[in-house]
């Protein structure tokens, strides 16, 4: 997408990321079209979609989008494309390009996979905007590429979390939407506040029509109560924990890791504490709980937390 909201075309090397070693016609003319890209990047966005796997590329190989003989080339050269982009653009996004995905939505739309406009289409589809995630220099291979996968999970319990919502999450939020997301944003405030500094994974799940909502993220809260958390899994959290408490769907959290600093001479203390939702309110467990294979306390009762 460009600034101004118009979507715009994306070449072959946006939804490939490769730049071959050997240069096939179709590679030159991909070329072609990346370097007038690049003359019209100025305000402009650089999207990319990510094979993140080698079986995913291998997959792909029958619709040309790479010349790349084998996933780590193929990877070397998305990075190399990827850090191009950073110097050319104002913004550079990516997104996992799950080739499973992108088949069923050339069925869809009566697309050809092997066509570009295909894959320029799937990358910028608007229902899919929640997968994409900024790219700012990061390792592609070593966090970045776990994140895109990420990514698509998540955005996939957003889209079933919006359609509980009756498209409320992402459209207008009414009243009841807004006070449910505050109030889930609080729930999760509360239960790292109480927490203290640490290292520590919430994990959480909310049974909800048409199957349960799961999120995941790993936090990291420094003694003056600074945190570190990747946004898109904190948009994911607040997302469950709202349409949960909108919806009044029973849920259950998880909060477990170490808890400590290195300023209290690097003690760290193995914790795990629960809480559980009948859909209006989040309160200690009744009892240990396991979730997701980690067992559990009850946790602090989150009113006492300020």
């Amino acid at each position: 997408m460009s600034r101004n909201g118009r979507a715009r075309r994306t070449p072959d090397c946006t939804a490939a990321g490769s730049r071959p070693r050997a240069r096939s016609r179709a590679a030159a003319d991909r070329e072609a079209a990346c370097e007038r890209q690049r003359a019209e990047g100025a305000g402009q966005a650089f999207v990319i979609g990510v094979l993140t796997s080698p079986a995913d590329f291998e997959r792909a190989r029958a619709w040309g989008l790479s010349d790349a003989p084998d996933h780590e080339q193929y990877l070397s050269e998305t990075a190399e494309l990827l850090s191009d982009a950073r110097r050319r653009f104002d913004t550079v996004r990516a997104r996992m390009f799950h080739p499973q995905d992108f088949a069923e939505f050339c069925l869809l739309h009566g697309l050809d996979p092997a066509e570009p406009a295909a894959r320029d289409r799937y990358l910028v589809n608007p229902p899919l905007r929640t997968q994409l995630l900024a790219y700012q220099g990061e390792e592609l291979a070593g966090d970045f590429v776990p994140r895109l996968v990420r990514a698509r999970e998540n955005g996939l319990t957003l889209r079933h979390a919006d359609l509980l919502l009756d498209g409320r999450l992402h459209g207008e939020r009414d009243d009841a939407v807004r006070d449910a997301h505050e109030r889930g944003a609080e729930v999760f405030r509360r239960m790292l506040l109480g927490a203290g500094s640490g290292v520590y994974e919430l994990r959480l799940s909310v049974e909800a029509p048409g199957g349960r909502l799961t999120a995941a993220a790993r936090v990291l809260q420094w003694e003056d109560g600074v945190v570190r958390i990747n946004d898109e899994d904190l948009e994911l959290l607040c997302a469950v924990l709202c349409t949960g408490l909108a919806r009044e769907l029973p849920g259950l959290a998880v909060l477990h890791g170490a808890q400590g600093s290195a300023a209290a001479c690097g003690e760290y203390r193995p914790t795990a504490w629960a809480w559980a939702s009948e859909g209006r309110v989040w309160a200690p467990a009744e009892g240990s709980v396991r979730l997701d294979g980690v067992a559990a306390e009850p946790g602090y009762r989150l009113e006492t937390v300020c």
